[in-house]
């Protein structure tokens, strides 16, 4: 695959790929051209590093954790950075599910105030709205 194809089907940009192969994340073999080709793997380790990415590992973690990740085979070392990268992630997972539940104790306050107002321009297909997240339709005047 060229490397326009690989970016289009992962979602990414052509410069991040060529910065993953400049840090050793993503081969490519190069035509007589000089033009970037991948193999058909290339679009899942994408997706595989901008996962990785998101869950906040550095570029260098993720070069030392790939090899392992893709052959099943993991030296000692590798095996503990998968291991507290696993935790740390599950730390992270923790804390956000903790501030979604603050969130949603603070919209369930905010909107039992709202309805206990008796001139509350807060109706209750605003509350549902704020509850959802779905947007409110404009109010016909």
């Amino acid at each position: 695959m060229r490397i326009g194809e690989v970016a289009a089907a992962a979602g990414v940009s052509t410069r991040a790929l060529r910065y993953y192969e400049e840090r050793d994340l993503l081969p490519a073999e190069r035509t007589a051209g000089g033009q970037r080709t991948y193999g058909e793997a290339a679009v899942d380790r994408v997706r595989l590093i901008q996962q990785l990415y998101a869950a906040g590992l550095s570029s260098r973690v993720i070069a030392d954790l790939l090899p392992c990740v893709h052959s099943g085979v993991a030296t000692p070392a590798q095996l503990a950075l998968l291991a507290a990268e696993r935790d740390r992630i599950d730390r992270q997972a923790a804390e956000l599910v903790e501030a979604r539940d603050r969130l949603d104790a603070d919209i369930a306050l905010a909107v039992a105030s709202a309805c206990d107002q008796p001139f509350s321009p807060m109706s209750a297909s605003t509350a549902a709205s704020v509850r959802t997240g779905t947007p409110v339709p404009p109010l016909a005047v």
